[in-house]
């Protein structure tokens, strides 16, 4: 007689409450952190995914229940955790959130899994199966080369992009950033060649690095670089793709160059601010070290190999006043930005900003957890001494109608093609360009949903991911 398998169900949550959410990626990537625990799970284990991003949340039987959850959809994570908690079925919280807050979560679910999950999860697995699972887990922080594969073909058919990490932590410690606190404060590099064989598995196309700086820091981190592209090249994998970097991405032009045979369409710039003093003020060394004479010469270099950039910026920053935002707004439109990510400035737990803001009585949004459904950062969650919340709202709204109005993105599109001479760089930019419109203006019934083919005529409307 065959032993019937356990049910392991897996969910990531979608934040469904957001109006003008503006950072939305999780739409377009894979929940990868839920592909990692679909691997390490053993097979006498069933393992079913409902992903939100795609599928309104229907109950299904369960022995074992893990969501993951960032801050801005912890607040679903919570409601979900609940039905099954009521019926007596366990839950595992992880993620970033539940590493930030753990004991709010523990109060809620049976279990938290704090960190990083792959040195805990087989243990985890064997005390539920014993009926003695802790209320948590924490996770070593262990060298890459013990990171497993992702179980690609978990994830919903209709992701635009592949997730894939060839590195974890970060040493940069910026005031608004979680990263350092959750991955380590330095970085930890995966086997190439076991990245490669990754990317020769997977059934996309495009594929999305999802470390937070691919790039690195110094000499090293170049030669890395070198070495990863040429194996791209090498091994002739035929990919696009798309990362973040910090503004050193155009600092050696051999990486440039072979980013651009290996694949890279676009990358995104950690931008934040055009003003040296806020720069500082957050703890972004390196950009505020550069100057912002250099960007111009950081974006044209990337341009000259065909790659568009995509630039973050924030709004709403503790010096900021009507005029620096107006001024932000100017800059962006007119500097070599190919497409643009608006944000407003949310301090996450666990991050120094979240911690001083709220020592110092800042925090606006504070019914926890509830509130947290608002941290999606396209909302002001705290108190600005140098404008009250109107206007707030409305110099935030005033500058991002002037950022993603149809005639800008339109100008900004032509001057892609233009300098990047790559009709894919144009197309993707402008595509995400329009994603980010449509997410502003989703609940404006006065500005109509965007896509390339109504504004261009573009029949191939399946060449930018990012619609």
């Amino acid at each position: 007689m065959t032993k019937q398998k356990k049910k392991l169900v897996l969910v990531n949550p979608l934040n469904t409450s957001t109006k003008g959410l503006v950072i939305h990626r999780q739409v377009i990537y894979p929940p990868l952190g839920l592909g990692i625990i679909a691997t390490l799970t053993p097979d006498d284990w069933e393992v079913e995914l409902i992903d939100e991003n795609f599928d309104s949340f229907e109950y299904r039987e369960a022995d074992l229940v893990g969501i993951t959850a960032l801050t801005s959809s912890v607040t679903r994570a919570y409601e979900i955790a609940t039905i099954y908690e009521e019926k007596g079925i366990p839950t595992i919280l992880g993620g970033i959130h539940a590493s930030m807050m753990p004991e709010e979560a523990k109060k809620i679910v049976s279990t938290i899994v704090v960190g990083e999950v792959e040195s805990v999860w087989k243990t985890l697995l064997e005390d539920f199966t014993k009926g003695k699972m802790k209320r948590q887990y924490t996770g070593q922080i262990l060298p890459m080369e013990e990171m497993v594969r992702p179980k690609h073909e978990i994830f919903h058919k209709d992701y635009k992009f592949a997730s894939v990490q060839t590195s974890r932590g970060c040493p940069m410690n910026c005031e608004f950033c979680s990263v350092p606190a959750f991955n380590g404060n330095s970085y930890r590099y995966r086997p190439i060649e076991d990245v490669l064989d990754e990317l020769e598995t997977i059934n996309h196309s495009m594929v999305y690095f999802v470390d937070d700086n691919l790039i690195g820091y110094g000499r090293r981190a170049q030669r890395r670089t070198i070495e990863f592209c040429n194996g791209i090249i090498e091994r002739g994998i035929k990919i696009e793709w798309f990362c973040s970097a910090s503004m050193n991405f155009a600092d050696n032009e051999e990486v440039l160059e072979l980013a651009a045979k290996a694949g890279c369409r676009m990358v995104l710039l950690g931008i934040e601010s055009e003003r040296i003093e806020q720069l500082q003020n957050m703890n972004k060394r390196l950009n505020a070290k550069m100057g912002i004479d250099s960007y111009e010469i950081v974006f044209n270099k990337i341009h000259k190999y065909g790659i568009a950039v995509l630039g973050a910026f924030i709004y709403g920053l503790e010096t900021d006043t009507p005029e620096t935002m107006e001024a932000r707004t100017s800059y962006i439109n007119n500097a070599a930005i190919d497409s643009v990510q608006a944000t407003v400035l949310t301090p996450l737990p666990g991050t120094r900003l979240f911690n001083r803001l709220q020592e110092d009585g800042k925090i606006r949004f504070n019914n926890f957890p509830q509130d947290w459904q608002h941290y999606h950062f396209g909302e002001i969650v705290w108190n600005h001494d140098l404008m009250n919340q109107e206007t707030m709202n409305k110099e935030i709204s005033k500058n991002w109608d002037e950022l993603y109005n149809e005639k800008v993105l339109k100008k900004k599109f032509i001057r892609t093609l233009k300098q990047t001479k790559s009709p894919i760089a144009g197309i993707w930019s402008y595509g995400s360009n329009i994603q980010y419109h449509n997410l502003v203006f989703e609940h404006d019934d006065s500005r109509p949903q965007l896509n390339l083919e109504d504004i261009f005529g573009l029949k191939d409307v399946e060449s930018t991911p990012f619609m």
